[in-house]
C-alpha cells in the first residue's frame, strides 16, 4: 500500500505502508541503534513519537516473547528504510509486520531514512504524519502541523500503572518505584539484586509512598516534557531527605526540577545505544543507551546543592546528578540498557548501598 510521510515543514517522503495501515501522527525522532527495535517499540518513553530507525534493515530477527519492555507498543508509528518480512531467529514468535498489525501500529518503509535523519539533525525534530490518503500536499502539511507537540500535555499519566503491584515479594530490600512509564528491565534489575519492588502510579502522594516504609525510591523513565508533571516534582520535593532516591531518564529530570534546576528541549534528542558519557569523578567514559528529548540546564544546576557527576561527551549536557546533602542521585541514560551496553548497571548496586 502506497503511503507518505509528511512533515510540518512541508517535506514529503514517498514509501509503502506496513503494519496496521491507518493514518497516524506524532513527533518524528530518530534512533541510531543497530538492533533492539522490539525494546524501542515497547518503551513507554516513546509515547507521542514516531520513531525513525537509522539502521537500514529492521525486523530481520523478528519478535519474541522475552524482550518486551512493556505489554504493548507505545510508539505512534515506525519509519524504516527496509522491513524484513521473513526473519530468522531461534527465539522467533512472529514477524515485525504482523506484530505491528496486531497492535495497531502503522509503519512506513522505503523511506530514505538517511536524508530524513540529516533533516532532523539540522532542523530539529518536528511533527509529522504517516498517511495513505491521496489528499493534496497542502492539506496533508496542515494535518502534520496540527499534530500535538510533546510539551503542553501530561503523557506520563497515559502510560503509568493505574494500580499498585509488587514483584520480588520475599526479597530483602523494599523499593518503591514511581512508575512514569517504567521499562520492565529496571524492575528486573532491582529484583535480581534482592529488592522487593512496589510499583506505584506517578500521582501517588509522598505520604502514601513513605507509608510503604521503603529503603529506597526509584524514579523511572517516561515520556514527554518533565515540566508537564508538576505534581510529581512536588512529590519528589517532599521525599528528598526521607529515603534514598535514584532517578533514571525522566526521573533524572524530575529530580533536577525538584532541586530547583531548569530543563530545556534538545534540538533532536539523544536516542541510541552508543552515546559516550564521562564520569567526572573517575574520568572514565561509559557507552550508554539513551532515549530522551529534554535535558537539564547546566548553569541552573551549578547554582544548587547538587553536583554534576556525568556529562555527555558529544554535547556537554548533564548526564548525572548527586545531591550534596541527601541520599539522592540520578542519570540521564539507561543503566539497565535493553537495547544497549551494560557498562553502567553498577549504578543499581550504588543505589542499594545507600539503604
Amino acid at each position: 500500500m502506497k503511503g507518505r510521510l509528511v512533515l510540518e515543514d512541508g517535506s514529503i517522503f514517498e514509501g509503502e505502508i506496513f503494519g496496521y495501515g491507518e493514518d497516524t501522527g506524532g513527533e518524528i525522532v530518530f534512533n541510531t541503534s543497530m538492533t533492539g527495535y522490539q525494546e524501542i517499540l515497547t518503551d513507554p518513553s516513546y509515547k507521542g513519537e514516531i520513531v525513525t530507525m537509522t539502521y537500514p534493515l529492521i525486523g530481520n530477527y523478528g519478535i519474541n516473547t522475552d524482550d518486551f519492555e512493556s505489554a504493548a507498543p507505545h510508539v505512534n508509528g515506525l519509519i524504516v528504510k527496509e522491513v524484513c518480512p521473513e526473519p530468522e531467529n531461534w527465539r522467533l514468535d512472529s514477524n515485525l509486520i504482523d506484530y505491528l498489525e496486531r497492535n495497531k501500529v502503522t509503519g512506513i518503509c522505503g523511506i530514505d531514512t538517511r536524508a530524513l535523519t540529516r533533516k532532523l539533525r539540522s532542523e530539529g525534530t518536528m511533527r509529522g504524519i504517516i498517511t495513505k490518503k491521496d489528499d493534496d500536499d497542502t492539506a496533508l502539511i496542515n494535518k502534520a502541523k496540527a499534530v500535538p507537540a510533546l510539551s503542553g500535555r501530561d503523557l506520563v499519566s497515559t502510560v503509568s500503572s493505574k494500580e499498585v503491584y509488587q514483584l520480588g515479594k520475599d526479597n530483602k530490600y523494599r523499593v518503591v518505584l514511581i512508575d512514569c512509564g517504567a521499562k520492565k528491565n529496571i524492575i528486573t534489575s532491582l529484583v535480581n539484586r534482592g529488592c522487593q519492588v512496589t510499583v506505584v502510579p506517578a500521582w501517588t502522594t509522598a505520604d502514601e509512598i513513605l507509608g510503604l516504609n521503603p529503603h529506597g525510591i526509584m524514579l523511572s523513565n517516561g515520556p514527554g516534557d518533565p515540566q508537564d508533571v508538576p505534581y510529581l516534582v512536588d512529590t519528589v520535593k517532599k521525599l528528598l531527605g526521607e529515603k534514598a532516591i535514584f532517578g533514571i531518564c525522566l526521573g533524572h529530570q524530575i529530580l533536577g526540577l525538584a532541586c530547583g534546576a531548569e530543563t530545556f528541549k534538545l534540538k533532536f534528542g539523544h536516542r541510541g545505544a552508543n552515546h559516550p558519557v564521562k564520569d567526572l569523578a573517575s574520568n572514565r567514559v561509559y557507552i550508554t543507551s539513551q532515549n530522551h528529548g529534554f535535558a537539564l540546564d547546566n548553569n541552573s544546576v551549578k547554582r544548587l546543592d547538587i553536583d554534576i557527576t556525568h556529562l555527555n561527551v558529544n554535547d556537554g549536557t548533564v548526564e548525572g546528578l548527586s545531591h550534596k546533602k541527601y541520599k539522592a542521585f540520578s542519570v540521564q541514560y539507561h543503566p539497565e540498557a535493553c537495547p544497549g551496553p551494560e557498562d553502567s548497571n553498577y549504578l543499581f548496586d550504588k543505589f542499594i548501598a545507600l539503604f
